[in-house]
């Protein structure tokens, strides 16, 4: 017989929702890679065990004008380069597989970078397996003897457990294994030396305190969220879709029995916690082989290569270890079979994929699809952070939004209450990740501010502790009167019988004696037994009577509750069938918002060409604008100017024409109130100036024309060069007094050519004097040079040769008619009042000759 095993102490039973105001905050530790080389650039370095400091890059801070930071972030622990798996198992997952074993769950990721280490930290190596095989190993040392055999727990798809006798559970033990179907890796196989090493752990480690009156079942389930879908990775699929075959073009090859994976939805079970609808799970037995379903999943998990990592995780990857628990009966030998007193508590290990910046990883394609998915969902977990912080500590009621992503809404429930939350940051602390190194520990930051209530302990069954080793405890039946012999030893010893002698006469007489003690004695215990056996029962009848009014009102009570169950159970049925059809208007509506929301982002890069295609044009607009009103400007002023020059040109031709027109006025006027005698008297040169001087009274219309100097010149001069300008239409005259200039060059037009050789010019007029005789005016002028290269003349003097006859008769001779010009007008030169109010410009460069610019001066006459 073995000896009894003592009995397990039990803790205290805790009151429902007495624990409903205690919170734990999300415990985060550091864990920092070793660096690839030695002579690596380090922008991490670990401080203490609780603290580690950020140093800014030689190349960032060059790029950043010299700034230089130094950034410390305080973490529940810090685990150097040189920490085993061991230590970071013992103080991170430990305690999260003791909850579990004693019903509560737990929550566990790793978060960081492309190739920090998560993956690491969560699988291991060959030789140093990680947390996921050595929490495997820790849950099987503690319920290895106490696990129900297979089938007696059965999963459904309402996140919940059914429970079977034994002989059900064989039967479909039998039946399974009659139909050829894949079945679970057993744990009599031999181990895969692929992950051999792994699961081999030198360190027994076992929780405390295991309730030795359940069994236990295990399940697990391995999952993936790729794209912001689910897929089961342990679903048996005909074509593996994660790694399809490539042809020689690098595209994809037409398989007939391709199946493209089923995303699975997420369900709320009426706990309200969240689960993935139709996921499998498999029953384990072992460590062996529950790793070996692990690794079967993990096969078919999406990596892929990129700049930064070899085998870099394309996807969240989640494990789940479903531990079930189930009280034994009263007699301690089968399974109570309650669905209610089963106990459900589950551990997630999720190994998060590492978020990246798309210009380092140089991702195209896919791989770019990718990284925005993991990005924007590794987002949200930071924004469900912040509003769970910002909440919990401002007392706002803002709504979490798990809902915008899969794997934050997977985890709610964990945030809510459900369970302890543990995050793993790993870093590398090489330079080149310090501006991503900088955001993990942001969150990180963060994350420890956020509060997680703390979960209930489970109600302990009514049942009575030790019952799983009472019957070993005992022995045979046989035994069971041993009370009696307990009874009988306190009786007096009887003497001895034995008589040798006839004449003996004291033996009979004391065994007489001691037999009638015995009798006496066994007669008074019979009456204390009667008596308190009459007594018991009493108080059982008492008890009885009790326990039937008991019955009676807990069967009235129970008939009310199962009516309000079964009404509960109709309206919860209706309510599931309500919320599939919830759940696939929810699918089509985000099938339809992700449409939308494509057409959105390429409208609004429309939106954003077409904007800046206006920009550029209301730009391009604006110079042509400004340039067109610089050269509207230019112009306008150009015209100005010129209109100015030719209106001011325009007006001293119209003042000259008016003056010279006013002269001959006045000249006509001079003539005709002349009095006629038949010698007429000679005007004194003293009232010829008189006259010429008020004849000059009109302002001139040149103000800048120097003014004429009124000294008398002389006919001739022996020193100065002539131009004698004798127009063609003159005649000869018969009078003795001849104009004749020395060394004068005699010219019939004047040009430029001979004013440029002379400093003197003399212009030879006739006309027709009141008397009909011929007048000639010899005008007199000088040569100046011009600022444009010309010459000008500036007319001075004017001497007059007349002939008259001595009695005042005309002479008439036809010598004296000025004959007419060819083309009927009068000759240009042949009004002495405009030759000597104009003054010739010869232009240099002129295609005309001599060119003509008007300079009205004051006329003076000779006397």
């Amino acid at each position: 017989m073995k000896p009894a095993r003592a009995k397990t102490p039990r803790k205290p039973q805790v009151k429902k929702g007495s624990q409903t105001n205690l919170k734990d905050p999300v415990g985060v530790y550091c864990r920092v890679r070793p660096l690839s080389f030695p002579d690596q650039e380090c922008c991490i370095e670990v401080i203490n065990n609780t603290t580690v400091q950020l140093h800014t890059p030689e190349g960032y801070r060059l790029n950043r004008n010299g700034d230089y930071k130094e950034t410390q972030y305080s973490f529940k622990q810090v685990f150097g380069t040189h920490t085993s798996q061991k230590e970071l198992f013992d103080v991170v997952a430990n305690p999260l597989v003791d909850d579990l074993i004693h019903g509560k769950n737990g929550l566990l990721f790793t978060y960081g970078v492309t190739g920090s280490g998560k993956t690491h930290t969560m699988t291991g190596s060959p030789g140093e397996g990680g947390l996921l095989p050595r929490c495997l190993d820790m849950i099987f040392n503690s319920i290895g003897s106490f696990q129900a055999k297979r089938y007696v727990f059965k999963s459904n798809d309402r996140n919940s457990m059914d429970i079977q006798c034994e002989v059900d559970a064989l039967l479909e033990r039998q039946k399974r294994e009659a139909v050829p179907i894949p079945k679970t890796p057993s744990s009599k196989r031999q181990i895969d030396p692929e992950f051999a090493d792994m699961i081999t752990v030198q360190e027994f480690c076992k929780a405390e305190e295991v309730d030795e009156d359940s069994v236990y079942g295990v399940f697990v389930s391995y999952i993936e969220i790729y794209n912001n879908y689910i897929y089961d990775l342990l679903e048996e699929v005909p074509f593996d879709p994660i790694k399809p075959k490539w042809n020689s073009c690098s595209t994809p090859m037409r398989n007939t029995d391709f199946v493209p994976p089923q995303s699975k939805l997420l369900r709320e079970d009426k706990n309200h916690n969240m689960y993935v609808a139709g996921c499998t799970e498999v029953e384990v037995k072992s460590t062996e082989e529950a790793f070996e379903v692990f690794w079967r999943g993990q096969k078919k998990r999406r990596i892929a290569n990129t700049h930064l990592n070899r085998e870099s995780s394309r996807s969240h990857s989640v494990f789940n270890i479903k531990l079930v628990q189930a009280p034994l009966d009263a007699d301690g030998d089968n399974v109570l079979q309650e669905k209610e007193q089963i106990t459900i508590s589950q551990l997630s290990l999720v190994d998060l994929a590492g978020s990246e910046r798309t210009n380092r990883t140089r991702a195209e394609g896919n791989r770019l699809r990718e990284a925005g998915n993991i990005n924007q969902s590794l987002m949200t977990l930071r924004t469900c952070m912040d509003v769970l912080r910002e909440n919990q500590m401002y007392g706002t009621n803002k709504m979490v939004p798990y809902r915008d992503s899969k794997l934050t809404h997977l985890f709610k429930n964990y945030f809510d209450g459900e369970g302890k939350v543990r995050m793993i940051v790993c870093v590398n602390p090489k330079a080149e990740d310090y501006e991503e190194s900088l955001q993990v520990m942001r969150f990180a930051e963060v994350t420890q501010e956020v509060e997680v209530a703390r979960p209930v302990d489970k109600a302990i069954c009514g049942l009575t502790p030790g019952r799983r080793y009472r019957n070993q405890a005992r022995g045979p039946v046989g035994d069971e009167p041993l009370v009696t012999d307990m009874v009988l030893q306190s009786f007096p010893p009887l003497p001895s019988c034995e008589i040798l002698d006839i004449n003996d006469e004291h033996t009979l007489p004391k065994l007489i004696e001691a037999l009638e003690k015995r009798h006496h004695l066994r007669q008074m215990m019979i009456d204390e037994f009667n008596k308190q056996s009459n007594t018991f029962k009493a108080l059982l009848q008492g008890f009885d009577s009790a326990v039937l009014s008991k019955e009676n009102y807990i069967q009235g009570k129970l008939n009310e509750k199962e009516k309000v169950i079964s009404g509960q159970k109709l309206e919860i049925e209706r309510l599931e069938k309500k919320n599939k059809t919830l759940e696939y208007k929810i699918e089509i509506l985000e099938k339809t918002t992700t449409i939308y929301e494509e057409d959105k982002r390429n409208l609004q890069q429309e939106l954003e060409t077409q904007n800046q295609k206006l920009q550029r044009q209301f730009s391009d607009k604006r110079r042509l604008e400004a340039r067109l009103q610089g050269m509207v400007t230019e112009t306008t002023m150009k015209w100005e100017k010129e209109c100015e020059r030719r209106v001011a040109a325009k007006q001293l031709e119209m003042q000259n024409k008016l003056w010279v027109k006013d002269e001959k006025l006045k000249q006509l006027k001079a003539i005709v109130t002349e009095p006629k005698t038949e010698k007429p008297e000679r005007p004194s040169r003293e009232r010829d100036r008189e006259k010429i001087t008020q004849r000059s009274v009109s302002p001139s219309p040149v103000p800048n024309v120097p003014p004429i100097r009124l000294r008398h010149r002389r006919s001739r001069s022996a020193g100065d060069r002539w131009v004698d300008h004798k127009p063609a239409s003159n005649v000869q005259t018969e009078t003795v007094m001849q104009p004749h200039v020395p060394h004068a060059i005699t010219v019939s037009v004047a040009n430029e050519k001979a004013l440029a050789k002379c400093e003197k010019y003399m212009l030879t007029h006739q006309e027709l004097a009141s008397d009909g005789e011929i007048e000639t005016k010899l005008i007199k002028g000088d040569v100046y040079k011009t600022r444009g290269g010309g010459q000008s003349v500036q007319f001075t003097d004017i001497e007059t040769l007349k002939q008259e006859s001595p009695n005042g008769s005309r002479k008439r001779r036809s010598s004296t008619v000025v004959p007419a010009q060819p083309d009927g007008t009068e000759s240009e030169w042949t009004d002495v009042e405009t030759r000597c109010s104009v003054a010739v410009e010869m232009r240099a460069g002129s295609q005309l000759g001599p060119g003509y610019q008007h300079h009205a001066q004051p006329k003076r006459k000779k006397p």
